[in-house]
């Protein structure tokens, strides 16, 4: 293995491709005053140190992030490693890029625990973090990512450290963030390391796949291009995408290893000028082939909880090979990739204009909540759940639309009503049928909740089954109310006795 070697002109030019007017001249500066810090260091793989600053600030300028941040980039290891302070850097580069220096430094420090301690400190650290400027995060994908490029001048028990910590903590995040990218990247370096045969064998089947399947995909790709072409739609891109290998890998362990029931090895993106035209090519794709029954899937009408955007749709071509098609704006296809950060992409001021900023709103609202260690152990399980699973997305019978983690249960759902509409639920109604209230949801279904007004709580049991943190500290909140209430009760009714 071997990573890209990146040199700062290679950066420069990148940047003057990708930027209006950039201030290449403080880009240099930094740029001097990372490689005069730096200078004589060498890393494990027998590079200069100064290539890896350079690798991160090439990714940041990659994905259009503010220069501030490409700089800080640059400049995110000179606090920690050399003899320049915070101040220093204020004096020469502002307050913004020393800030987030200062803040990437601080989330670089290292844990002082180890096992399920280490991964919970870990967690708080990105979550304050992200509460607090979630640009430190991009820093710090772009940093771990080519520390997982470069893994292999790591002992072997470094090695399996750091990947296990990236596919745990960081791919999750990133995907919640929506940074597909940055999620596959980092899924895929550390699957490399912590199952190394696995690895291979599902890079055995892609290069497979890809040579079997490539020549016809490209045929179908020149089809879809026809097609559009006799339309009003000029201005359509149409290309390919393979499919990671750990996504292939989880979908192979999921379908107990039938690669036949997996239609998206290759699929086939559209990418198109407004969301009229996602609706009018997706008939057209209909037209044309025929789709398979049940996987037309809109997430244009109801987005996933990080903002993905897109049609899918999985078709019959001609000789009745199956292909998937994925079709969306260009603004939802920069979405998809770089999630929240696409928000800041070639924004010349840095700030952020992001409809779907709620989930990180959130994180410091679980800070809050959360301000010993204790609690964090206590509750990391349901966080991971919450925060970190896939998620699903089901109805009230009003039409509403609920998001709760892969795995819910009609508790969740009750709870994530209204936390009375919990305490009193007694029985669900699902897509019309009874059903218990341990009952695993599915996205699409239809959830009524029958309430009890007598009922004087939630039943503790509950928390054998429910998935959510919020669900779980409302059953204990209302559980530990009604013991309070009946201790009370027995304590007047000991003293209406001595009377």
């Amino acid at each position: 293995m071997s990573a890209i070697v990146y040199t700062y002109e290679e950066l420069e030019d990148l940047v003057e491709r990708n930027y209006v007017n950039p201030d290449i001249k403080t880009l240099r500066s930094a740029y001097e005053m990372a490689r005069k810090a730096h200078e004589g260091e060498m890393r494990l793989t027998g590079h200069p140190f100064i290539t890896h600053p350079v690798a991160v600030a090439y990714k940041l300028a990659d994905m259009g992030l503010h220069l501030n941040v490409v700089m800080a980039g640059l400049l995110h290891d000179i606090v920690e490693d050399t003899d320049f302070e915070i101040e220093d850097l204020k004096k020469l580069f502002g307050d913004d890029i020393a800030s987030l220096v200062y803040n990437v430094t601080k989330l670089k420090q290292s844990v002082k625990y180890r096992g399920v301690e280490r991964y919970a400190e870990n967690l708080q650290k990105m979550f304050l973090a992200m509460a607090s400027d979630v640009r430190v995060v991009f820093m710090k994908f772009a940093d771990r990512l080519h520390n997982l490029q470069t893994l292999y001048g790591q002992p072997k028990h470094k090695q399996e450290r750091i990947a296990r910590e990236s596919l745990e903590i960081f791919a999750p995040i990133a995907s919640r963030l929506g940074m597909s990218e940055f999620k596959g990247e980092l899924e895929d370096q550390s699957f490399a390391y912590l199952q190394p045969k696995e690895y291979e064998r599902m890079k055995t089947i892609m290069d497979i796949k890809v040579r079997e399947k490539g020549a016809y995909v490209s045929r179908i790709i020149d089809e879809t291009e026809k097609v559009l072409l006799h339309s009003s739609h000029k201005e359509v891109q149409v290309h390919g995408r393979v499919k990671r290998l750990y996504s292939l890998y989880k979908k192979m362990t999921k379908y107990h290893g039938d690669l036949s029931k997996i239609y998206d090895l290759i699929a086939i993106r559209i990418i198109v000028n407004d969301v009229e035209e996602c609706y009018s090519v997706l008939g057209m794709l209909h037209q044309k082939w025929r789709p398979v029954p049940g996987r037309i899937k809109d997430y244009l009408a109801q987005p996933k909880p990080n903002g993905y955007q897109s049609l899918h749709t999985t078709v019959f071509t001609d000789n009745g090979e199956i292909v998937e098609f994925q079709i969306r704006t260009t603004e939802m296809h920069e979405l998809a990739e770089y999630g929240v950060a696409a928000h800041w992409r070639y924004k010349q001021d840095g700030s952020l204009d992001n409809k779907n900023t709620r989930w990180i709103e959130e994180l410091a609202q679980i800070q809050k909540e959360l301000e010993t260690k204790k609690d964090f152990l206590e509750q990391l399980e349901f966080m991971k759940i919450d925060v970190f699973n896939d998620r699903i997305f089901v109805f009230t019978p009003q039409g509403d639309v609920i998001d709760l983690p892969e795995g819910a249960t009609p508790v969740d759902f009750a709870y994530a009503i209204h936390s009375e509409v919990g305490n009193k639920c007694v029985s669900a109604r699902i897509n019309d049928i009874m059903k218990n209230l341990d009952t695993v949801l599915n996205s699409g279904d239809i959830i009524e909740i029958l309430t009890d007004k007598n009922r004087k709580g939630p039943n503790p049991d509950w928390m054998k089954f429910v998935k959510t943190r919020h669900a779980r500290n409302k059953i204990k909140e209302a559980t530990k109310n009604t013991v309070k209430g009946w201790f009370a009760e027995v304590l007047k009714g000991r003293e209406r006795g001595k009377k």
